[in-house]
């Protein structure tokens, strides 16, 4: 597997923003800007509540089809790699990783069975088209925690992806929850959320890897990265830690991060968090504490170290 020198792009972003003019010349800038080779397309469905069991993509509140096709082909236009990641979220604002259910079911209580028909119909939709378009990669979940011990039931969905599509599948589990997954065998690329604590990855690095060197499959982080804000280094994956905006320590958790895995030869690469379709002036860069690299000291740190890659 090449090295993914990546960022996620077009999370939460509104479908008309994703092919849009603007959004065509946030990819440019993305590729131009950090030298990314990869692309990683997180397109969202919605289910109301983490007990729920209907799932809904390819409407208005997510992202039409129309508009993910055109963003992959002006992605391949700018001779970019694609992974294709659909993302579930809950519409109540709970995180996905609360999904769950009762494992022995119940009449009249929402079920396993039902929740894994539907995504599984929602996933076989997408590896349609990541075969279609020739996308590098699928990523079949995100930091699904609860349903990971589902373990035949993922098996059962893996299959039914490869039915339709023939390249590269990986599974992103969330930071921590990398020994969670009893499936990894049944995967092409072992992924997971790299939202480590600055001085933790040395650590971390160790765990993760005598975790999936058993399976002699390759592993990425499909996730990682670390907001502008003072604080956050120490806890990257906290999207609401108050901290007064701080664009060195974003840019000193970067240059950390690269560092540790750089020396890792199993580490294959990277799906920063994350670069938006629609994107602030870059002299308003300064105020951003979000995990946006554009414009602050961060983005050259990423440019260097994918230009070595």
């Amino acid at each position: 597997m090449d090295y993914i020198k990546g960022f996620t792009f077009g999370f939460m972003d509104k479908s008309s923003d994703l092919s849009s003019n603007e959004g065509k010349q946030s990819l440019r800038l993305l590729k131009e800007r950090t030298n990314s080779s990869h692309v990683i397309l997180a397109v969202g469905a919605i289910q109301e509540k983490p007990q729920s069991t209907n799932i809904y993509y390819n409407d208005d509140e997510t992202v039409r089809d129309a508009d993910l096709y055109n963003i992959i082909h002006y992605a391949r236009e700018l001779g970019l790699k694609v992974i294709l990641k659909p993302i579930l979220n809950c519409k109540d604002g709970t995180w996905r990783a609360h999904i769950n259910f009762f494992d022995i079911e119940a009449p009249c209580e929402p079920k396993w069975s039902d929740w894994f028909r539907r995504y599984s119909e929602f996933m076989v939709h997408y590896s349609k088209i990541a075969e279609e378009t020739n996308c590098e990669m699928l990523i079949i979940g995100c930091e699904m925690v609860q349903t990971e011990r589902k373990d035949q039931y993922w098996r059962n969905l893996i299959k039914d992806v490869r039915k339709q599509y023939n390249g590269l599948i990986s599974y992103n589990t969330d930071k921590y929850q990398e020994g969670n997954v009893s499936w990894w065998d049944a995967v092409d690329v072992i992924s997971s959320s790299g939202y480590y604590p600055i001085d933790k990855w040395d650590k971390e690095l160790d765990r993760i890897e005598a975790i999936v060197s058993p399976f002699n499959k390759p592993f990425f982080f499909a996730e990682a990265g670390c907001p502008s804000r003072t604080g956050s280094a120490f806890l990257p994956n906290d999207w609401t830690l108050k901290g007064d905006i701080d664009l060195k320590e974003q840019e000193t958790f970067y240059k950390t991060m690269f560092e540790k895995a750089g020396k890792r030869e199993w580490v294959r690469g990277f799906g920063l968090w994350d670069w938006k379709a629609r994107l602030y002036g870059e002299n308003d860069a300064m105020y951003n504490g979000d995990y946006s690299v554009f414009g602050k000291p961060a983005e050259k740190i990423v440019f260097d170290f994918y230009k070595k890659k």
